[in-house]
């Protein structure tokens, strides 16, 4: 079972609210909050798809690529000062580095 929905290359959280007894989520992965509800599965489905299609709209309107969200990776001393110097030898900028390195141990 997964928690997650897609659409566009868009990812949405998916969670339950007992109390209210409605599905929620937001838009993951993006700078910009989007949030998204429905009633069934089929509803959030529904409302996700929208929000990304009215996110889309917007961001053409005013001119704006969506923007991707990042993060910062803190490495202890020892361990960025390696990481620098292997990036160097290989000729990678250490983003890309750190990457590579996010993707081998997923797929281990």
């Amino acid at each position: 079972m997964t928690n997650q929905l897609h659409y566009k290359d868009f990812i949405g959280s998916v969670f339950f609210s007992e109390e209210d007894g409605v599905f929620h989520g937001k838009v993951v992965g993006i700078s910009d909050s989007i949030s998204f509800e429905g009633e069934s599965v089929k509803s959030l489905t529904e409302d996700f798809q929208s929000a990304v299609d009215e996110y889309l709209a917007f961001c053409a309107e005013v001119e704006k690529q969506p923007e991707k969200s990042s993060f910062a990776v803190k490495l202890s001393p020892l361990v960025y000062d390696d990481a620098i110097r292997y990036s160097i030898q290989k000729g990678l900028p250490l983003s890309i580095l750190v990457e590579e390195g996010i993707k081998l141990r997923m797929l281990a």
